[in-house]
């Protein structure tokens, strides 16, 4: 368990931060972004969790935070050996496949898409919506990552697979699809 009584250390003053073996890396370095960007999906969907009414969702996004902070102990872990440890947390097949059965149960109730849709709806959804689009950019930046220190294939393909769950989520927080907004193309000209 953390336990955390100093929230300050000032190591961070001149610009860096320590990664999990104790390494230290310029904050402006794209690790550091990718980390940083998976941390505003995991508070965009804090702030889903606080619109919905449904708590099955809820109790599902809760999961979704913690695997987020999994996640970003991961990106925060330098080396090619991607085997989770008793002290060296990694994202496994098994968080990936839950969010399959997930979308794969949510989507079961959906009826199929006709259209794209645009983010909104009802509240909750455009939350949901919100939190997808920055779980995109977490997943930008991690490939982007990715392409200059090694990084878990699996952590990638989590957060490729949230952003889908979130889509089929905002749908189905959208009275099982009914609330979705269609896009018209060219309908405002």
């Amino acid at each position: 368990m953390v336990k955390l009584n100093k929230i300050y250390t000032r190591t961070g003053d001149d610009g860096t931060t320590g990664l999990v073996d104790g390494s230290r890396l310029a904050k402006s370095d794209m690790r550091m972004a990718a980390i940083g960007d998976v941390d505003e999906a995991n508070s965009a969907i804090g702030v889903a969790i606080v619109a919905l009414k449904e708590e099955g969702y809820a109790a599902m996004l809760r999961r979704i935070q913690n695997d987020l902070f999994d996640l970003g102990a991961d990106l925060a872990t330098p080396g090619e050996d991607f085997t989770p440890g008793e002290m060296t947390l990694r994202i496994v097949p098994a968080q990936v496949e839950r969010l399959e059965s997930e979308i794969d149960g949510m989507n079961a109730a959906l009826e199929p898409l006709r259209s794209f849709i645009l983010p909104g709806g009802s509240d909750a959804a455009a939350a949901v919506h919100l939190a997808r689009a920055v779980v995109r950019r977490a997943e930008r930046t991690a490939v982007r990552a990715a392409a200059e220190v090694p990084l878990n294939p699996q952590a990638l393909a989590y957060l490729n697979r949230l952003s889908d769950h979130l889509f089929v989520l905002a749908r189905a927080v959208n009275a099982a699809g009914e609330g979705d907004i269609l896009w018209v193309p060219g309908g405002s000209r």
